[in-house]
């Protein structure tokens, strides 16, 4: 299948060839110029029978496409953890207008909070509305066992950082994928105004359409409550079997 994309030129049965302007790949939708550089027209790529220029039709899946990867990142990471790559850890976060959430990958030491960054590992669901690949050389689609062959290919050093084992994680990480997978993934992050910290994570669907979640609570990941304290964090470490609760509301910051 050619790629769809802003200066792609298509055949429309009704108004003749004309230029792709831009797309959204969240909606099916497009603008697209027919001989007037001043007036665009929207079409959708899923009822509108747009083609290329050269007659081949240009189709759109009618189900919602993912409005972001996690869901895809949860099931490769689940892969890498079986290969041995279990020092390798998925932080999920909504942007501050909570319409779309980022991801971050990062490897070796499991700290929470001082993740180290490195290219192509971390990203929006904005950006991935418009172009559904992650940057590391994969493509629209791939599975989960050829995006990590991709990330391995794109920065094998990298990913060395993430051999060796951490059961813990690993283990609530399967248990988070055997949840949540295919339609959900989580939030390490919560809205502050509705009150302290949920006592499980919170759960978000990567598709519009999905209904909310209500299946079993997922508890927050090892060493999550550790890293708080009540001179300078948020959460406060609570007893065992009790939830968290906040503890200086002031005082937080989302991470990156």
């Amino acid at each position: 299948m050619k790629p769809v994309a802003p200066g792609t030129v298509i055949f429309h049965r009704h108004r003749g060839y004309g230029v792709i302007v831009s797309v959204n790949l969240l909606t099916g939708w497009i603008a697209a110029r027919f001989g007037s550089e001043a007036r665009t027209l929207d079409l959708n790529l899923s009822s509108d029978d747009v083609q290329h220029a050269d007659g081949e039709p240009i189709l759109f899946r009618h189900s919602p496409p993912d409005r972001m990867p996690q869901a895809r990142l949860m099931a490769m990471l689940r892969e890498l953890h079986r290969a041995g790559y279990q020092r390798l850890y998925l932080y999920n976060w909504p942007k501050p207008s909570g319409l779309h959430w980022r991801w971050h990958l990062f490897c070796g030491t499991r700290n929470w909070m001082q993740r180290p960054w490195r290219e192509g590992w971390y990203g929006s669901g904005a950006d991935y509305n418009f172009n559904p690949v992650l940057g590391w050389g994969d493509t629209p689609g791939a599975t989960a066992a050829e995006l990590a062959s991709a990330l391995a290919r794109f920065d094998a050093q990298g990913l060395a950082l993430a051999l060796g084992r951490d059961e813990d994680h690993t283990e609530w990480f399967a248990h988070a994928c055997d949840l949540l997978l295919p339609n959900y993934t989580f939030s390490l992050s919560w809205d502050h105004c509705q009150g302290p910290a949920p006592s499980g994570v919170p759960i978000i669907p990567v598709r519009s359409g999905v209904a909310a979640y209500a299946g079993e609570e997922l508890p927050w990941p090892p060493g999550w409550a550790t890293m708080w304290n009540r001179g300078g964090g948020v959460m406060q470490r609570a007893p065992e079997g009790r939830p968290l609760k906040l503890a200086s509301m002031g005082s937080f910051k989302t991470p990156g």
